[in-house]
C-alpha cells in the first residue's frame, strides 16, 4: 500500500454500493478506508481490492469510529453511505427503530464531520459526499422510521456545506432515485428488466465525480435515477 496516495473513507461498505464505492476510489488513485460491521466482509475485498484497509466499525458508536478514524489518518474524501432503514407506519415502527436509524443516517454524519472536517479545513481542500434517496424529499406513510431520518441528514448536509464549503471542504448530498440492483432486490423483483435497476457502480461513479468537481462548479443536491424512472 502506498502511503503518498490520498485517503477515502466510506461508510456502509456492503456488497452493492458501498462495494463498488470503493472500488472506483481504489481505481482513481486513492487508498480506502472501508467501514463496516462485518469484518468477513471487509477482509474479502481488503484482499480482492488493492490499497484498501478493513475497519470493522459500528459507525452509530461515536467512540468506535473514532478509533477507527484515528487509526488511518485524515481522509481527503468522506464518503457516508452506511444506512439503517425500517419499513412501517408511525404505529408499526417502535421507537428504539427510528432512534437506532437516527443514530446511523444522521448522528453518523454529524460525528463524521466533527472527526474528518478540520483536518480538511487545514488543508484547504477535501469533500464529504452523503448518498440518500428520495425519503429524505417526503414522508410516505410505510417510512415513518426511516424518512424522518434521512431528511434530518438532508438538511444536516446542507448546513455543513454551507459552513465547510467557504473554507474549501466540498460537502454534497445525492439523492439515489431508484431500486439499486443487488442480489435480494432481483430476488424480490424477478420480472423487472435490467434498465429498471440502477447499478452499484454507476452510483459509485457519480459519488466520485461530486467529489472531484471544481471548485468553480460545485453542486450541493444531485440526483440519479434510470432514464424512465417517473419524478
Amino acid at each position: 500500500m502506498t502511503d503518498s496516495k490520498p485517503l477515502a473513507l466510506v461508510t456502509g461498505v456492503g456488497p452493492g454500493t458501498g462495494a463498488s464505492v470503493v472500488r472506483r476510489f481504489a481505481e482513481g488513485g486513492y487508498r480506502v478506508a472501508m467501514l463496516a460491521r462485518d469484518a468477513d466482509r471487509l477482509a474479502a475485498l481488503a484482499k480482492e481490492i488493492p490499497d484498501t484497509i478493513a475497519l470493522p466499525c459500528d459507525v452509530s458508536d461515536a467512540d468506535a469510529l473514532k478509533q477507527a478514524i484515528d487509526s488511518v489518518g485524515a481522509p481527503k474524501v468522506v464518503v457516508h453511505n452506511a444506512v439503517g432503514g425500517a419499513f412501517g407506519t408511525f404505529s408499526q415502527i417502535d421507537a428504539e427503530v427510528l432512534q437506532r436509524n437516527f443514530e446511523i443516517n444522521t448522528m453518523t454524519l454529524f460525528h463524521l464531520a466533527r472527526l474528518t472536517a478540520p483536518a480538511m479545513i487545514a488543508a484547504g481542500e477535501g469533500a464529504l459526499i452523503v448518498t440518500g434517496n428520495t425519503s429524505a424529499q417526503r414522508g410516505r406513510a410505510a417510512f415513518a422510521g426511516f424518512a424522518p431520518t434521512k431528511a434530518a441528514q438532508r438538511i444536516l448536509a446542507e448546513s455543513l456545506a454551507r459552513d465547510l464549503g467557504p473554507k474549501g471542504v466540498h460537502v454534497a448530498y445525492l439523492i439515489i432515485d431508484a431500486v439499486i440492483d443487488v442480489p435480494w432486490q432481483r430476488e424480490r423483483l424477478p420480472d423487472a428488466p435490467d434498465d429498471f435497476f440502477i447499478s452499484p457502480a454507476s452510483i459509485a461513479g457519480e459519488v466520485f465525480h461530486l467529489a472531484h468537481q471544481p471548485r468553480d462548479a460545485w453542486s450541493f443536491l444531485a440526483e440519479v435515477r434510470p432514464f424512465h424512472e417517473p419524478w
